[in-house]
């Protein structure tokens, strides 16, 4: 996953110390069969949903209008913030450090053939998230992202649990 121009400013200044930003999860189903995208990160090979790390001064719906473009190839509509959460610390392999706190939203696909579309996904597919086999290949957090706007209700989850930046 390419790092924002302004974020390698911030390295550049605090090396790879702790930074806590804001990161967007665009769940994309599409109607006619109630599929949701799913992209092959090339960083790791991890299946996700559409993901970003939302810009200075962008709100995090147009984060997933924009990451869906730019990592998929397709228009989405944002219909709905359905969880609000932070994520584990965590460290890359490069030594550098953050945490996210993750906007979750169920959207719906609009247009576009989803397809590679970046250099930060390897694979692109609509998986049936009734079918235990495709929902083995997600990770639990990213499982938890796809039932929260899945089975959003007219209310966004909250995640209460605190999760220290010690813990990486």
């Amino acid at each position: 996953m390419p790092t924002p121009e302004y974020i390698l400013t911030l390295r550049e200044k605090i090396g790879h110390d702790y930074l806590w930003l804001s990161g967007a999860t665009a769940v994309i189903r599409r109607d006619s069969d109630h599929r949701v995208l799913l992209v092959r990160r090339s960083d790791n090979g991890a299946w996700t949903p559409v993901t970003g790390i939302v810009d200075p001064g962008e709100n995090p719906a147009l984060t997933c209008l924009r990451e869906a473009h730019e990592e998929a190839g397709v228009e989405i509509e944002v219909l709905a913030l359905a969880q609000l959460k932070a994520d584990p610390a965590m460290r890359f392999g490069n030594g550098d450090r953050c945490q996210f706190l993750d906007h979750t939203f169920l959207c719906r696909w609009v247009a576009g053939d989803a397809r590679v579309n970046d250099d930060e996904s390897t694979q692109v597919r609509w998986a049936d998230m009734t079918d235990p086999t495709e929902r083995a290949i997600l990770s639990e957090r990213m499982l938890d992202r796809i039932d929260a706007a899945l089975g959003y209700d007219g209310h966004c989850r909250f995640g209460y649990e605190s999760v220290s930046p010690k813990d990486y």
